[in-house]
């Protein structure tokens, strides 16, 4: 492993100095900025061994570093040589803090400009410019050294019934459209892969665990679209599927008709758009308004088709998690070991056994006693996955891909006894997410507002995380999605009725246990004996937690009754689908819990 780097990083310093350059910046992202990227674009795992969503490398002559955010800060010491890279937190010492701090006055630092975001180009410019030269380069390096990489997978697109997605794509164009005229532009480039299958109706399989089509697209303010993919990848009926004013182009005319936008105002989205494309349209003089993307929020609030798809999804990712968890404690009880790797197969064997199933939504988080503590741990980069610890936790994050919704699940799991320790931050994690799940706000709050509901209870004892407590999900979409979140950061989205967010407070000890409680919550819209009504959260999931991991004594009375009544929830609609020692199972864990 350590050799193989060596060798990429050297022919990468060979090529800096062929060309001039004194370092390079290796993002994790490729063209279209998203979370999941095609197995033929992961450069930067290509180049350092490192697997997880987010990152970057820089690489100088003489020296080199790799950023990761707190989620990975355990995995990146397990994959990337220590010899080679200096390790930093992305957020807090980002790679233009570590150029700064580096590298000499006017190094020249190349960096391929489709794999940057244009709101990352504009800052970072104005951070260098002073002392340093950052140049874009045309052809990105690791593509002319990577030798053995693969082939883009191209699928056929699937379209989704009108029923399905609860409106047509005439209309969501339209209604783009309208946000088009309101910003006073002729048109907006629409970048996010998501927002395009969304817009058309239409659904993939080019990247793993995202049901998309690699793809671009220019909606007009008259709602007409180009659409750029291969003619042959879209069935026959296409046209009168996504209807009039849908013009297909060529993929490498993406270019020329972004030309052809001179002197026009064009919408764009700057953190999910490349500085490539602002780059290219300032070559013609068009004019560019920065705007959020204007499918981000109409896809972002679920039409009563699309909320009806999500429960249906959840019902049945509910009946393969208590399959399998019913099993787990099967096995548990017997004794059998097993491994991380065995553990998360069987899972999706479960998963499976539905017939409309398409993928999973991401890879499975299988994590036993002090892997759980790395919070995107995947165990197919270890060696040898472990095996299952006794007296501890087992943290399982998962989640499928149905053709009527998407789901996103993370369970925490007594294997033997746990500890008093692991029962007490267990019981502070569910009393935060109880708190979330029973918050009750006016319109217009924003998820960072709510985030401390997660937190106090672990902030009271002196403890915390370092992630998000809810991120958006989609219709059959991204299982990360935007705007809308609930974190820390000040995102000044509000949340409204019909939005999706994770609900997932958690707790990591390093190198020893991990905790997460996670479901999926809709925010619905109540009445109040105030003077407005109300939004709140409705759980989507259905799946027991685990009461062997509660010290009750620490839950109030408010918080027993939640969960006792969210139990009779999953007990009412599951039973009915499951039999024999699963439904015996569910019966169990689903009794409710009272103060002794």
């Amino acid at each position: 492993m350590l050799e193989t780097v060596i060798s990429k990083v050297n022919a990468l310093r060979s090529w800096l100095e062929q060309n001039n350059y004194d370092a390079i910046i290796i993002p994790h992202e490729d063209e279209y900025l998203g979370e999941y990227i095609p197995k033929h674009n992961e450069r930067l795992h290509w180049l350092t061994g490192f697997t997880g969503s987010a990152g970057a490398a820089v690489i100088s002559r003489d020296s080199a570093a790799m950023f990761v955010d707190g989620r990975y800060t355990v995995q990146v010491k397990s994959q990337v040589p220590s010899d080679l890279f200096e390790y930093c937190h992305l957020i807090d010492f980002p790679p233009v803090e570590w150029i700064k701090a580096k590298l000499s006055a006017n190094s020249r630092i190349a960096f391929d400009p489709k794999m940057h975001s244009n709101s990352w180009y504009e800052s970072t410019s104005n951070e260098l410019a002073a002392k340093f030269q950052l140049v874009e380069v045309t052809e990105n390096p690791i593509d002319a050294l990577w030798s053995d990489r693969p082939a883009a997978i191209e699928s056929s697109a699937y379209l989704m019934s009108t029923q399905a997605a609860g409106t047509s794509s005439v209309e969501k164009r339209l209604e783009v459209a309208k946000t088009i005229s309101d910003n006073d532009a002729k048109c907006a480039v629409i970048s996010s892969l998501d927002s395009i299958c969304w817009l058309l109706n239409v659904r993939g399989t080019d990247v793993s665990r995202l049901p998309v089509l690699l793809s671009q697209a220019i909606i007009f303010d008259n709602g007409q679209v180009e659409f750029f993919i291969d003619q042959s990848r879209l069935p026959e009926n296409f046209s009168d599927h996504v209807g009039e004013g849908v013009n297909v182009f060529a993929p490498t005319e993406f270019e020329s008709r972004l030309q052809a936008l001179e002197n026009q105002k064009v919408m764009i989205d700057p953190s999910t758009s490349n500085a490539w494309l602002k780059l290219t349209l300032d070559k013609v003089s068009a004019s560019i308004v920065p705007a959020l993307d204007p499918c981000a929020l109409p896809k972002a609030i679920k039409n009563p088709a699309e909320l009806s798809g999500m429960k249906s999804s959840h019902i049945k990712d509910g009946v393969a998690m208590v399959k399998f968890l019913s099993w787990l404690d099967k096995q548990v009880e017997q004794s059998v070991s097993h491994t991380e790797a065995t553990l998360a197969d069987r899972l999706q064997q479960f998963r499976e056994e539905e017939p409309s199933l398409v993928d999973l939504s991401f890879d499975t988080i299988s994590a036993t006693g002090g892997n759980a503590a790395m919070c995107h741990y995947n165990h197919k980069n270890q060696e040898h996955p472990a095996a299952l610890q006794y007296d501890s936790l087992y943290l399982v994050d998962s989640g499928g891909q149905y053709h009527d919704g998407t789901t996103d699940i993370t369970r925490t799991i007594a294997i033997g006894k746990p500890s008093a320790e692991m029962t007490k931050q267990f019981t502070l994690v569910l009393k935060g997410h109880i708190s979330v799940a029973q918050a009750r706000f006016p319109k217009g709050t924003c998820g960072y507002q709510i985030d401390t509901l997660a937190r106090h209870h672990l902030w009271a004892e002196g403890y915390d995380y370092d992630h998000g407590t809810g991120h958006g999900v989609g219709h059959f979409l991204s299982v990360h999605e935007g705007p809308q979140s609930i974190s820390k950061k000040q995102i000044n989205v509000p949340l409204e009725a019909g939005m999706i967010l994770s609900n997932e407070p958690g707790y990591y000890k390093a190198d020893a246990y991990g905790i997460r409680i996670e479901n999926l919550e809709t925010v619905v819209e109540q009445e109040s004996s105030g003077d407005f009504p109300v939004l709140t959260f409705e759980s989507l999931t259905r799946c027991p937690i685990d009461t062997r991991c509660i010290d009750v004594t620490l839950l109030t009375q408010v918080e027993l009754a939640w969960l006792n009544d969210y139990h009779q929830k999953v007990w009412s609609d599951l039973n009915t689908l499951v039999d024999g020692e699963t439904k015996d199972w569910l019966r169990n864990a689903t009794q409710p819990v009272t103060h002794s």
